[in-house]
């Protein structure tokens, strides 16, 4: 499905039935990112997943990832579904824009998932993106191997290359400069929250999802041992795993 949206559209998927979870991809990753986890989630879940803006198989131009463009997008998706409330989950990346919406209306929110993410992004993470189109496809080569350092993941090196390759470097950057320096008041977080992380994650280390958890009011951190940047990936069936596990205690809590 097409949301459109300020004359671009929006890529959306809406699989399965139950409590909504919207899915939300690092930098310039795909929804298809989290298609191994949405497969072992779909009967529990309502799973709605959307090419954020300068992925996948939405049209907008770089010029128009912008972070408070994300976080808006976040919502027109909720919108257009008529999802009144939603568990939202961002990958990396994707976890600013998450918590940006979870601070910015907590009341659309059920819960908060963040996955490979920490509790800010470096000023010179936006000067990190390549601009040579020649090296594009080098620089995912190497982004992906250090995204997936699982000795079982090397099959699915491919599949990551090309849920990124699309994008682009111009894209890359935009996304990049646009969250740079980003750092949420995490204490302010007043929906229910699961950090997941990889032990292995050299893109994001550990230690920041410890300070996730250790920040956020009431937040349960799962640590998958054999896991590096992207668990939904990689180890799907540990984080659906720690996913219902988590809403189940949550649910009961409630009560």
């Amino acid at each position: 499905m097409l949301l459109a949206v300020e004359g671009d559209h929006l890529h959306t998927v809406d699989l399965g039935q139950g409590t909504p979870l919207v899915l939300h991809s690092g930098w310039v990753a795909s929804w298809g990112l989290w298609l191994p986890l949405v497969e072992r989630l779909q009967t529990r879940w309502r799973c709605v997943g959307y090419d954020h803006r300068g992925t996948g198989a939405s049209t907008f131009p770089p010029e128009a990832i912008r972070a408070e463009a994300l976080v808006d997008d976040l919502f027109r998706v909720l919108d257009a579904l008529a999802i009144e409330q939603a568990v939202i989950a961002g990958e990396s990346l994707g976890c600013m824009v998450c918590l940006g919406a979870v601070l910015s209306d907590p009341s659309r929110f059920l819960g908060l998932i963040t996955v490979g993410g920490g509790p800010r992004v470096p000023e010179q993470r936006g000067e990190a993106a390549v601009a040579d189109p020649v090296d594009w496809p080098i620089r995912i080569a190497k982004f992906v191997d250090a995204c997936l350092p699982e000795p079982d993941a090397a099959p699915m090196h491919r599949f990551a290359e090309g849920t990124l390759l699309p994008s682009g470097p111009e894209a890359a950057a935009r996304m990049s400069a646009a969250l740079a320096g980003t750092a949420p008041e995490l204490e302010a977080v007043a929906v229910p929250t699961l950090v997941i992380h990889g032990a292995l994650d050299v893109v994001a280390p550990v230690a920041g999802a410890h300070e996730l958890a250790d920040t956020i009011p009431g937040a349960q951190l799962v640590v998958i041992d054999d896991a590096g940047h992207v668990p939904p990936l990689t180890r799907p069936d540990a984080v659906a795993s720690a996913i219902n596990s988590w809403w189940t205690q949550t649910a009961r809590d409630a009560h």
